[in-house]
């Protein structure tokens, strides 16, 4: 699920956005009157959207748009001639007064966009540090003269190790060598 955070200068607007988001099968994380709240909510969060308008009681949208964390998007819901004067700088904008299909739609394409960045993400293989990499490295040099094994096969060994016991390569790679140096 996405994080949908809706910041508006007016709490009963804030609750008439979120209403008709939660009607429309989204989640809100939280709704706010201040840039600064919506920043503090969005911190401890990986990713998400923030729907907010032009001026808040403590900073304007591009102040806010600048203090979010990287994986935030942001909506933008303002008057045309205040929307002329943003684009360009990755916020996307619905101009008022607003319609609520367009709401939904615009919404329903960021939170699809950000679930997909979030896949993405996870299918992508990590990537190990040098320290790490000798690590694995190291251990499967000891199997190999241990064990008389040959590097797939001390490579596998780590794998299914790690597999079993729910740890990650390099976990098992070190449990591997404080093992056979102990």
């Amino acid at each position: 699920m996405t994080n949908i955070i809706v910041a508006l200068p007016k709490m009963e607007e804030a609750k008439i956005i979120r209403n008709i988001l939660v009607r429309s099968g989204f989640s809100v994380t939280g709704i706010c009157t201040t840039g600064a709240q919506a920043v503090s909510q969005a911190d401890g969060l990986s990713d998400g959207l923030v729907v907010c308008s032009y001026k808040l009681t403590d900073m304007v949208y591009s102040e806010l748009h600048e203090y979010l964390p990287s994986g935030f998007e942001m909506l933008l819901m303002a008057s045309a001639r205040l929307i002329d004067e943003c684009y360009g700088n990755d916020i996307v904008c619905l101009s008022m007064p607003l319609k609520t299909d367009d709401l939904i739609n615009t919404v329903n394409m960021l939170v699809e966009g950000i679930e997909r960045r979030r896949r993405r993400a996870k299918s992508k293989p990590k990537v190990r540090s040098a320290e790490e990499e000798s690590a694995i490295k190291e251990a499967k040099e000891i199997l190999m003269a241990r064990n008389h094994m040959t590097e797939e096969e001390a490579h596998r060994y780590i794998q299914k190790c790690s597999m079993d016991s729910g740890t990650n390569m390099v976990e098992t790679a070190l449990m591997v060598l404080s093992m056979m140096r102990g």
